[in-house]
């Protein structure tokens, strides 16, 4: 059973895709990789009035309960019926909502007999069903090697004018569908690595094919423009339906950009405006920052630190590689701001039985954050973090970390930033991941990408910059990225995919947990939503498992130093997880460790 006493947890943030081998290898020579070893998760619940916003703007009334974080404490084995309807695009009739059981923060491990089969059995009804996706295949099809003839034939293409080294296979993105990415020698993948966490509603949604025949798409695509100087009339409409539709519980302002490095690039450009400008209060520019900054040098260019986590990943630009601490083959050759980085919890399993240990673990990471701020000799701005640490290898701390967390950087006037560039837009069973935390105040900035198909990121006012252009770039985002995202909320919502992912994670994580007992080779299962890891011996047995979970017909990916990260998509359903599981058992059973 699940503990549903203090604090507990059971997913980052990357702005990037892991090195090649955490990605299974490939056929051309590959750079040398390290890694850093990888952690995990517990359990909390209670609301505030804050976060009612969100909820209530993303389903329907009747299922404003089921975003609150969900446990398998009464249940060995979470199971549900599967229901097909209409192809048609009708709003999903939902039944009344149930109770929700005690809330949990963490899927905890849970008691097993010896002998599980590799998917659970029906126990119970499912709250909402999801529609079957036109052309979707039914199931996984493999006809050659992965590459196969024709993608190894397009990489020796490719590799004469880019570097192709850690491109795994070419796709036929006209031919995939749903689920299902097809690459150029016909084989029929589920796809649970979804373009790195991604792809939030399918190849070839017909949602999105309808709306890119719009002439509000058309005219964004062939009238790009910059839009901090020349936004097209209907900007201010589009950032209401898309990016402010979906905004974290109280935060009301945006700033849009082009990639996850970006967005957390200029938000740390923000932080470090908002630092100086309290600082300098009502005061203009002197003479003195005016022109020192010129030259690089203080005052005008302040020495000031954003403070990070070991472990953590955050792009590959400059302030954001800078705080990014996954893997060394990112960072090398690279130079880097003299920032601080704490440690992050290392948590033990299952947490069940390691509360006390954990709750040390924890303090120990907080006390070493109050000492950085207290005493680093650079002043430090801001803090970054991810709600699971995606691309370091899906570690995990508990709702109290991150409260206390909070706690200690309001009292030292630190800038709190929340990294849901891959967390973010329903993957852990609540639109943003950080709401599983339940803070008692919003976040200072939360920044996205991903499958939120653009990116840029959350405040307030008070991190508005004080001038024009000093936060700016030519683009300044997309629109017919923003168009894009419009329509995928529209689905999320007419759907319930984020119930959706709920229901399926819990189904997911309760037979991942069969599989660990049943093969001790599979271990440390965690996650939220479908947003969900385990790991393996070491990191050859891991990449040789995603190698092999090709030839099964499944697309997955690696995190950390061992871990096997599973990243679908919100419309990945108890059937799909079904065939995965069975892939996955397959594959186990013959894997040498």
């Amino acid at each position: 059973g699940v503990s549903t006493e203090g604090p507990g947890f059971l997913s980052g943030s990357s702005a990037e895709v892991s090195s090649p081998s955490s990605q299974g290898g490939h056929p051309l020579s590959l750079l040398p990789s390290t890694h850093t070893p990888l952690t995990n998760p517990l359990t909390h619940s209670h609301s505030h009035s804050y976060s009612h916003s969100l909820n209530h703007s993303l389903t329907p009334h009747s299922l404003t309960h089921s975003l609150s974080p969900h446990p398998l404490a009464t249940l060995d084995i979470v199971t549900v019926a599967f229901t097909l309807s209409s192809p048609s695009h009708v709003p999903l009739t939902l039944p009344a909502p149930v109770p929700s059981p005690p809330s949990s923060y963490l899927h905890a491990p849970l008691s097993h007999s010896p002998s599980i089969p590799p998917t659970p059995p029906l126990s119970r009804t499912r709250r909402v069903t999801v529609e079957t996706f036109p052309g979707e295949p039914t199931s996984p099809s493999v006809a050659t090697a992965i590459p196969g003839p024709q993608s190894l034939a397009l990489l020796q293409q490719l590799n004469k004018v880019q570097d192709s080294r850690s491109i795994q296979f070419f796709a036929d993105y006209e031919r995939s569908a749903g689920n299902y990415i097809v690459d150029v020698d016909g084989n029929v993948l589920l796809d649970v690595f979804a373009q790195i966490a991604s792809v939030p509603i399918g190849y070839n949604a017909p949602a999105l094919i309808a709306a890119a025949k719009s002439s509000a798409w058309t005219s964004a695509i062939i009238n790009r423009p910059a839009l901090g100087v020349f936004p097209n009339k209907d900007w201010p409409a589009t950032l209401e339906s898309s990016f402010l539709s979906v905004a974290p519980p109280g935060l009301n302002q945006i700033w849009t950009a082009m990639c996850g490095s970006c967005a957390n690039e200029c938000a740390m450009k923000a932080i470090f405006m908002h630092y100086q400008s309290v600082r300098r209060g009502d005061k203009t520019f002197s003479e003195e920052e005016m022109h020192s900054c010129m030259t690089n040098q203080e005052p005008g260019s302040p020495h000031l630190a954003i403070l990070s986590f070991s472990g953590g990943f955050h792009g590959r630009m400059f302030g954001s590689l800078s705080a990014t601490h996954s893997k060394a083959i990112h960072k090398l050759d690279i130079p880097a701001f003299d920032w601080p980085t704490a440690p992050f919890p290392d948590l033990q399993y299952p947490l069940a039985e390691h509360e006390e240990a954990n709750r040390a673990e924890e303090e120990r990471c907080l006390g070493a954050v109050r000492k950085i701020i207290d005493t680093n000799k650079i002043p430090v701005a801001g803090v970054i973090v991810e709600p699971i640490q995606a691309e370091g290898g899906d570690n995990y701390a508990t709702p109290y970390f991150f409260q206390q967390l909070q706690l200690l950087l309001k009292e030292r006037g630190v800038t709190f930033m929340v990294d849901e560039v891959q967390t973010g837009a329903g993957a852990t069973g609540t639109f943003w991941a950080h709401t599983h935390w339940q803070l008692p105040t919003p976040p200072d900035i939360v920044s996205f990408a991903k499958k939120m198909q653009a990116t840029g990121f959350y405040h307030n006012l008070e991190y508005r910059a004080t001038a024009p252009y000093r936060n700016f770039n030519t683009w300044m985002g997309d629109p017919v990225r923003a168009l894009q995202l419009d329509t995928v909320l529209k689905e999320i919502k007419a759907k319930s995919l984020v119930e959706n992912v709920k229901e399926t994670g819990e189904v997911t994580i309760a037979a991942l947990h069969n599989l660990s007992n049943k093969y001790p080779l599979l271990t440390k299962v965690r996650g939220l939503g479908t947003f969900l890891a385990f790991d393996l011996p070491s990191t050859a047995v891991r990449d040789s498992f995603i190698a092999k979970m090709k030839t099964k017909g499944v697309n997955i990916g690696g995190c950390g130093e061992r871990s096997i990260r599973l990243r679908p998509m919100l419309i990945f359903t108890v059937e799909h997880s079904k065939l995965l599981i069975e892939r996955l058992e397959e594959a186990l059973s013959e894997l040498k460790a």
